[in-house]
């Protein structure tokens, strides 16, 4: 708790944030106490001072009092509404967040259109594509997050880099070059090494969604009799073959994210998605397609986005070359394995749950996927924050700025901070009606209406725990992320076990809760600590 409570002083003591190159003032209230005792007391002869003048003086400074006491007030407003005013760093961040919060949030919205439409069909068949969604993101994760939180990392790093070999005229310390002397754009190793992973692991991933499908409905919970089992194959098994575009699309995004650009995935996206509403209202009513024209809407969807980024993004950089180096390989491979365990962490407390939630039937599966997928949803607008976090913070953490890179932190925890209580307070009072759109089933609302305090607690938790992944992600700390996120998932999981057999749903939320909670704080435990990277950011000089 000692290195918790030194990192809360950190934060509570910390300065006003300037932008790099600025140098500190003295004070403004110091400084004018400081010429209004100059202006009131001309300088006097040395000697013994009368008795007059030591009366003078005393009446001076009882007058200066008041004025004192008033300008230490402006100066500790001044003070608490510098911690939290946004300044150019605070407009950096939410420049980058606002545009990634759609982009971040694909898949979630995409999930969501679909449990909307599917919602319509029957409870059933809303339980089965809950239960396929769960089991698409959770295997999907397992190399699409640490793929596109590396290539973030690793991209931002090498532009950084490059902008100061540009102004010293040490451009070989990277190796980014152009691959023809008229070309305009230029090659990135970062950039193509992660296509090339992603284009390899999203085959692997259809493959062994398509081939393993029913081995994972078995893992999950639903077994061949369950009435949810065969709608839960059919949408498991065509939702597979849009994994490709999905690992893709990602990496092309990290790469975006790397160049602080998060407003051209924001457009991809919003494409992608519209598609996806449009085709769910085709295949599924007029089509009579049912589950099946929902995972057909969702995968041509996805298609299309990724298109749309690896277009544009080939229009700045050389895509595929075989000038890979394989450093780059090698790092990605080391950093990669880190976050794949990581991401197993995070899945285990995941799965658990869904199929904890599963053994209830198919009316609870309902509404808890319902409250899961509007968390799950809500949750990666805080993480949004967490990717700008870890963009500028690798920039300036490369750059060796890092009295900047500690504005970034501060700043972004901040952000973080009243962003979870702001939506816990909107969830809070619009669940309800938020509900609606999913079902019209009043069993299945009623279980949904249930987890409000779930949504609604875990909110502020949820934006700290999501915020320190992308501050370690930023100075290439994975190896902290990878163990804390692990103890965190095993006593969650160990608690999921013994309690939601008991308390049913109510079980299974307050797991997730707790384990939220224990990332939040292994991440103040982290920054109090000062280790690894952060003993270098901590430090007092640049």
């Amino acid at each position: 708790m000692r290195a918790v409570g030194v990192a809360a002083s950190a934060f509570s003591l910390a300065p006003s944030p300037s932008r790099l190159g600025r140098v500190s003032t003295v004070p403004s209230g110091r400084l004018r106490r400081f010429r209004a005792a100059h202006r009131r007391h001309p300088p006097r002869c040395r000697g013994k001072p009368t008795v007059g003048g030591v009366v003078e003086e005393d009446e001076e400074r009882e007058d200066l009092k008041p004025e004192r006491k008033e300008e230490e007030a402006v100066d500790t407003v001044r003070a608490v509404l510098g911690y939290f005013r946004l300044d150019e760093v605070g407009m950096d961040i939410l420049g980058i967040a606002l545009p990634a919060v759609l982009a971040l949030a694909a898949d979630p919205i995409t999930a969501l259109v679909d449990t909307a439409f599917v919602g319509h069909i029957g409870s059933v068949e809303l339980a089965a594509v809950g239960v396929s969604i769960s089991v698409f993101n959770l295997v999907s994760k397992l190399f699409n997050v640490p793929l596109l939180n590396v290539t973030t990392s690793f991209v931002a790093e090498q532009q950084a880099i490059e902008a100061n070999s540009s102004s010293v005229g040490q451009r070989d310390e990277v190796p980014i070059t152009r691959e023809k002397a008229g070309e305009k754009r230029k090659f990135l190793p970062a950039v193509s090494t992660s296509l090339a992973l992603a284009a390899g692991i999203g085959l692997m991933e259809m493959m062994g969604l398509i081939v393993g499908c029913g081995t994972l409905m078995d893992i999950v919970g639903i077994p061949v009799e369950s009435p949810m089992r065969v709608p839960a194959e059919q949408f498991l098994t065509l939702r597979a073959y849009g994994a490709p575009p999905v690992v893709v699309a990602l990496a092309a995004q990290g790469a975006f994210r790397g160049f602080m650009d998060t407003k051209t995935p924001l457009y991809a996206v919003v494409a992608g998605n519209l598609v996806n509403a449009i085709l769910d209202a085709i295949f599924i009513f007029p089509l009579g397609l049912g589950v099946s024209g929902a995972a057909l809407a969702t995968v041509t969807s996805e298609y299309l986005a990724a298109f749309i980024l690896l277009w544009k993004l080939n229009n700045e950089l050389v895509l595929f070359s075989w000038n890979i180096i394989g450093g780059d390989i090698i790092r990605y491979l080391k950093s990669g394995a880190l976050l794949i365990g990581r991401t197993i962490a995070v899945i285990l407390p995941l799965w658990l749950s869904t199929s904890l939630a599963a053994r209830q039937g198919p009316v609870p599966m309902a509404g808890y996927e319902i409250s899961l997928q509007v968390w799950l949803t809500i949750s990666l607008l805080n993480d949004a924050l967490a990717l700008a976090g870890q963009a500028l913070l690798a920039s300036e953490y490369a750059k060796g700025n890092y009295k900047q890179a500690r504005t970034v932190l501060y700043r972004v925890l901040q952000i973080g901070g009243v962003t979870g209580v702001v939506l816990a307070g909107t969830l809070f009072l619009g669940f309800g009606s938020l509900s609606l759109l999913f079902t019209d089933d009043s069993a299945v609302l009623d279980i949904a209406r249930s987890g409000v305090w779930f949504v609604t607690i875990s909110q502020p938790v949820n934006a700290i725990a999501f915020v320190f992944d992308g501050l370690y992600y930023g100075v290439s700390d994975f190896a902290y992320a990878a163990y804390s996120t692990l103890f965190a998932g095993v006593v969650s999981s160990a608690f999921l076990l013994a309690v939601a057999p008991k308390f049913g749903l109510g079980g299974v939320w307050a797991g997730l809760i707790l384990f939220m909670g224990l990332r939040a704080i292994a991440g103040f435990w982290r920054l109090g600590s000062k280790g690894g990277p952060w003993k270098i950011v901590w430090s007092e000089t640049d």
